[in-house]
C-alpha cells in the first residue's frame, strides 16, 4: 500500500469538519458539495474489495430520485448485487475517518478481510446525468490510481446497466456481452422473441408516453430504440433537454404525488410510465375519461408479471416453486389477490431492495417489488437450466413454447437489480400477450385506499419493531395504541417505523375509505407524538 500516494492524494479530498454518514441499502446520499472525500476513498475501498474477492467491482456516482443538486454513490459487487453488510460498515468507518486515519482504517480493513494486497484490482465506474456527476466520477478515479487498481469509465450509464456490466465482466461473458450495446442487444433479442408471434399477427402499433424524470433514463432510451420494434412506439418527455433532475416528475414524485409528473399530456386511457433519475424504478399510471388520475405501482407489476409466470408455469407442467415478496407498504388488496386467487404464496420483509432480493433468492422463481415500483425478477440456477433445457428439447409444442416464453423472460428482465427499462419491455410484452389495456390491467384488484405520514421525533430509536416491521415492540403501549385505533375501521391496518437516514417515524395506514385511511393515519401519528417523543406541531387531519 503506498503511504505516499493515499497522502497526496487524500490532501486534494479533503473531509469537511463534523460530517458524519452512513452507507445505507442506497449507498452514500447527501448534498453533492459535501461528497468530494467520500468519492475518493470509496475509490480506495472498492480496490480492496476487488483484491479481495478476485473480481470486478462497480462504482456507480448517483443520488437515484434525490433533488438534482444531491448525489450520492454506492458500490457494486461481483454478481451484480449490493455491496456485502460488512463491507457496507467499512464503507462507513471509512468516510468517517479523520485525515490522519485514513491509512489507518485501510490497514484494519486489510486485516480483517485478508486482503491480499499483491491481488490485481479491476474498477468499472458509471454515472447519471446530475451536473457534479464528472467531478465527482473523478475523485473515485483518484482513489482507484491513489491504491494501483485498474479502471474503465462508462461514464453516463443507469445504474442497472452498471450492475448488469459488473455482472457480465465476473461471469466472462455468461450473463451477458459487456457493453452498454451488448445490455440492448440482449433485452431488445428476448422482447422480440417474446412478442414476435403477437406483433407479426398485424397486432396494431403500441403507444407508450414515458415521463424519464429529466434523467439518464431518456438518453439511454433513445440510444436503444433502434433495437426495439416498431410497433412499440415510444414517446419520451421529461428527457433532460430542459428541467431539473427528479423535478416535479419521476417515478418518485408520481407514487408519492398521486399525479401526473409535469412536462407530459395525457388524453384520457392512455399508458405512461414514469422513471426515477438513474432508471432503476418505474410506475405505471393513466387518466380515465373523467380525467381521474390511476397509479398502477410496483404492487400491481408484481401481480401482472407473477400471475403471468404461474401461467406459463402450469403449461410447462413443472414443479418449481414461485413466489413473490414484498414489504409491509405493499398494499392490502394486492396481496389478498396474489394468495387467494392467483395462490402465488407471498413473503413480507423489512424495507429496503436487499431485504427482498436476499429473501426471493429462496424460491426458484422469485418476484420482488416495492411498492416504489423498484424490482425485478430472480430465476435459481436450477430453475434456469430446467427451463432452457425444456425450450430446446421438450416434444409436446405447446410446452416447449412456454418453456421458450420463460426463456425469453430470463433474459429480458435485468436479474442483479430493479431496472425500469427491462422492467417496461417486460410489463410491455405481457400486456400485448394478454391482450390487456391499461384499465383492465388496472381493474385486477382495488387499491384500498391508504396514506403515508411522517412524525418529528427526538431521537428515532426509541422506536424498534419486529415481523418485518409490522409491529412495533418500542416504546411500551405504541402497538397496543395502534391496535385499538385499527379496530375503529373497516378493513384497516396500520404499522410505524423509524426512518433509516432522519429523526422521523414513518406511519401507514389502510382503510376501506380514503377519508377514513386519513383520519387512522392521523391517528397513528398522534399516538406516536405522545408516545415515541414527538417534536414540532402535534399531528392533525390536514387533507
Amino acid at each position: 500500500m503506498d503511504l505516499n500516494a493515499i497522502t497526496k492524494f487524500s490532501a486534494l479530498h479533503a473531509k469537511p469538519d463534523g460530517l458524519i454518514l452512513q452507507y445505507g441499502t442506497a449507498g452514500f446520499r447527501t448534498k453533492a458539495n459535501c461528497l468530494d472525500h467520500v468519492m475518493y476513498r470509496m475509490g480506495l475501498l472498492a480496490v480492496l474489495r476487488s483484491k479481495q474477492t478476485k473480481s470486478t467491482i462497480g462504482v456507480m456516482v448517483t443520488a437515484s430520485h434525490n433533488p438534482e443538486e444531491d448525489n450520492g454513490v454506492k458500490l457494486i459487487d461481483p454478481l451484480g448485487e449490493m455491496l456485502a453488510p460488512s463491507w457496507e460498515e467499512h464503507a462507513t468507518c471509512l468516510a468517517n475517518a479523520e485525515e490522519q486515519n485514513v491509512h489507518a482504517v485501510l490497514a484494519e480493513i486489510c486485516h480483517r478481510e485478508a486482503v491480499n494486497q499483491q491481488q490485481k484490482a479491476m474498477i468499472i465506474i458509471g454515472r447519471d446525468t446530475r451536473p457534479s456527476s464528472e467531478k465527482l466520477s473523478q475523485s473515485v478515479i483518484d482513489g482507484v490510481t491513489a491504491l494501483g487498481g485498474q479502471y474503465h469509465d462508462y461514464g453516463l450509464v443507469t445504474t442497472p446497466q452498471l450492475h448488469y456490466l459488473v455482472c457480465c465482466q465476473n461471469t466472462n461473458g455468461q450473463y451477458g456481452k459487456a457493453t452498454v450495446e451488448g445490455y440492448y442487444q440482449k433485452l431488445s433479442k428476448a422482447f422480440v422473441d417474446l412478442t414476435k408471434q403477437t406483433f407479426s399477427n398485424g397486432n396494431e402499433s403500441r403507444a407508450l408516453k414515458i415521463d424519464c424524470a429529466s434523467g439518464i433514463g431518456a438518453l439511454k432510451l433513445k440510444e436503444m430504440e433502434h433495437y426495439l420494434p416498431r410497433e412499440l412506439s415510444l414517446h419520451l418527455f421529461n428527457d433532460g433537454s430542459k428541467g431539473k433532475l427528479n423535478h416535479l416528475c419521476g417515478a418518485d414524485f408520481v407514487k408519492s404525488h398521486q399525479k401526473l409528473p409535469l412536462g407530459i399530456e395525457v388524453k384520457p386511457n392512455e399508458r405512461c410510465c414514469s422513471f426515477d433519475g438513474d432508471a432503476d424504478r418505474i410506475v405505471y399510471y393513466y387518466n380515465d375519461a373523467a380525467g381521474h388520475f390511476h397509479l398502477i405501482d410496483g404492487d400491481k407489476i408484481a401481480t401482472l408479471i407473477s400471475s403471468f409466470l404461474k401461467e406459463l408455469l402450469l403449461e410447462v407442467g413443472e414443479n418449481l416453486k414461485i413466489g413473490v415478496v414484498q414489504t409491509a407498504y405493499a398494499n392490502g388488496s394486492s396481496t389478498q389477490y396474489l394468495e387467494e386467487i392467483m395462490k402465488v404464496p407471498v413473503h413480507c420483509t423489512k424495507t429496503g431492495v436487499k431485504h427482498l432480493h436476499h429473501k426471493a433468492q429462496e424460491f426458484d422463481i422469485g418476484v420482488y417489488f416495492e411498492a416504489n415500483g423498484h424490482g425485478t425478477v430472480l430465476f435459481s440456477k436450477t430453475a434456469e437450466t430446467k427451463i432452457r433445457q425444456l425450450a430446446k428439447e421438450e416434444m409436446d409444442e405447446k410446452k416447449r413454447k412456454a418453456a421458450m416464453m420463460l426463456e425469453n423472460v430470463i433474459d429480458l428482465i435485468n436479474q442483479t437489480v430493479g431496472d425500469a427499462i427491462s422492467d417496461m419491455l417486460l410489463v410491455e410484452a405481457i400486456l400485448v400477450l394478454k391482450g390487456l389495456s391499461v384499465q383492465q390491467w388496472d381493474g385486477i384488484y382495488t387499491d384500498l385506499p391508504n396514506r403515508q405520514l411522517k412524525v418529528m421525533v427526538a431521537d428515532r430509536q426509541v422506536i424498534d419493531t419486529t415481523d418485518a416491521e409490522r409491529r412495533a415492540v418500542r416504546p411500551v403501549g405504541l402497538q397496543e395504541a395502534i391496535d385499538d385505533l385499527v379496530k375503529k375501521y373497516r378493513s384497516s391496518r396500520a404499522f410505524v417505523r423509524p426512518s433509516g437516514t432522519e429523526d422521523v417515524v414513518r406511519v401507514y395506514a389502510e382503510a376501506d375509505s380514503q377519508e377514513n385511511a386519513d383520519k387512522l393515519a392521523t391517528e397513528v401519528s398522534l399516538a406516536v407524538f405522545q408516545l415515541a417523543g414527538g417534536v414540532g406541531e402535534r399531528p392533525k387531519l390536514v387533507f
